[in-house]
């Protein structure tokens, strides 16, 4: 027989026996599928995170007070709250050093905040960012229309503002902005100019936010007892690792950090922030590969049983073939294909249900579409991994029954 005789065989063998097919690939559906639908939730936030990221322009990233890796504990809160601010001169100091950083900028921060203009007014979510000229560089904040913010701004804390495209579309949806007046905590700041649009995270908008000089927004929050943010771009991605290092050296020197003693400061930047979604992600990934291969163990032995019963049913058929000139190599390879395409089958439902649930699911997070290919393919291989280690067995005492016996069976 033919390699293609076989497979029809075998295949025949499957449809003839619907119910005990059905029965058999259900464990491996099960496998398959608790995997193969928490991979793509995980995979679609981690695509739409990726696609997030532009918080922190490319080859950017970030100086920062607190260390938002740190778990709790008494140890690390005392070590916290004994951290110096971070001020707009060490900023200012660390750029006059680092010659080799394209952008070094400094920014403040005030969340929920409500933003006015005449009897309109925004819901009290808006972002009010204090900035230098070159963290509108690093933050990737480009100007659709009207102007940038000037270093004369900076200077003389000028009462000048450019607002987020959710912010406009909130208070002016039929005028241009530029050159009118809103309130921002009683203070009235003039807009100068419209963002461009950010892109989405998990589906929400990013633009609830208004940029001001980092003076003017010391005038109105105050400077002391407020750590500033530096953020720092280099001029490729070859020279971004040799970057950190030397903003490290240059500000634990302007922060009188001593020798052998640890940063009091955190580095913050896009490798950061896709290691702690790896840190969240990797146990799961872990406990749904656990989980598929006790669900995948359970259907081989349920397949090797169902084999070993119909090896028993066919003895007969066995030994015609093999009476005729059917080799046993032939009866091994017949047995082994039936279990491999019973998992195939099994496994190709399970995935095909998992990708379709798993994107259902995850929409509810507004999280992109995701298709794991990755782990669709290592599902596809324990499959075939399964149907050869239980089929082997059945398979083997199909080939090596005896004709004559076989004849005899009933």
């Amino acid at each position: 027989m033919t390699l293609l005789q076989i497979l029809k065989v075998a295949l025949n063998s499957i449809v003839n026996n619907k119910l005990r097919t059905s029965l058999t690939i259900l464990g491996v559906v099960v496998g398959i599928f608790s995997i193969i639908v928490i991979m793509t939730i995980v995979t679609m936030l981690q695509n739409s995170i990726d696609s997030g990221l532009s918080a922190l322009s490319k080859d950017t990233f970030q100086i920062q007070k607190w260390d938002n890796t740190m778990g709790r504990g008494h140890g690390r809160d005392k070590r916290w709250r004994n951290r110096k601010d971070i001020t707009i001169e060490e900023g200012l100091k660390l750029k006059e050093v680092l010659s080799d950083a394209k952008y070094v900028g400094v920014e403040q921060w005030q969340f929920g905040k409500v933003v006015k203009y005449g009897n309109k007014e925004t819901n009290p979510n808006i972002s009010v960012a204090g900035v230098t000229t070159d963290a509108m560089r690093t933050n990737d904040w480009n100007v659709e229309y009207g102007r940038d913010l000037r270093e004369t701004d900076i200077q003389y804390s000028t009462n000048v503002c450019i607002m987020g495209k959710a912010v406009v579309d909130k208070l002016f949806p039929n005028i241009n902005p530029v050159n009118l007046v809103v309130r921002v905590d009683g203070k009235p700041l003039k807009v100068i100019g419209v963002l461009e649009e950010q892109p989405t995270m998990f589906g929400q908008s990013r633009d609830n936010y208004i940029i001001l000089p980092i003076t003017t927004w010391q005038s109105m929050y105050g400077r002391y007892g407020r750590s500033v943010n530096i953020t720092v771009m280099a001029y490729s991605k070859f020279e971004y690792k040799d970057l950190i290092e030397s903003a490290i050296g240059h500000f634990r020197k302007i922060r009188k950090v001593k020798p052998g003693e640890d940063n009091d400061f955190y580095i913050f930047s896009n490798e950061s922030l896709i290691q702690q979604v790896n840190d969240i992600t990797g146990p799961i990934k872990i406990g749904a590969m656990v989980v598929s291969l006790i669900a995948l163990l359970a259907a081989g032995v349920g397949i090797m049983n169902i084999m070993l019963v119909s090896v028993t049913e066919r003895t007969k058929e066995i030994g015609i073939r093999k009476s005729i000139g059917a080799k046993k190599k032939q009866i091994l390879i017949q047995f082994l294909i039936e279990a491999i395409t019973l998992c195939l089958i099994g496994g190709i439902i399970g995935i095909v249900l998992g990708i379709a649930i798993g994107n259902f699911a995850g929409s509810f997070l507004n999280a992109q579409f995701a298709l794991p290919i990755d782990w669709i393919l290592i599902g596809i291989t324990l499959c075939v991994l399964v149907g050869v280690i239980f089929g082997t067995y059945p398979a083997y005492k199909a080939a090596n029954l005896d004709p004559i016996e076989a004849l005899r069976y009933e």
